[in-house]
């Protein structure tokens, strides 16, 4: 096996056939990159968390949470008040999964 700094292939190596951890990991990199994503947003239009707080009238742990990136609990709706507030949209995609050798 030769060495890598791919994280998805150390990742695939440690998981092997474990379903249930892919399941988790795929969770937990969404969660990250939602985060991310509120993250990145924020600052690109210069405001601090308290700032956009104040835009969709919550508070600024409310923000700090929303981009943690430990956090499960992103809502479309509290996405879209984001969105509004930047003066953007959301958009969705479904994607397909990638088939497994079992599927294949």
């Amino acid at each position: 096996m030769s060495k890598t700094r791919d994280a998805t292939q150390i990742l695939d190596r440690m998981t092997g056939d474990d379903e249930e951890m892919r399941q988790l990991i795929a969770e937990e990199t969404l969660n990250a990159e939602v985060a991310r994503l509120i993250y990145e947003a924020r600052t690109v239009a210069g405001l601090t968390q308290a700032e956009l707080a104040e835009r969709i009238g919550t508070k600024q742990p409310v923000i700090a949470r929303l981009e943690d990136a430990d956090y499960e609990g992103h809502s479309l709706s509290m996405l879209q008040r984001i969105a509004l507030a930047l003066n953007q949209r959301i958009e969705l995609h479904f994607v397909p999964l990638e088939k497994t050798s079992e599927a294949a």
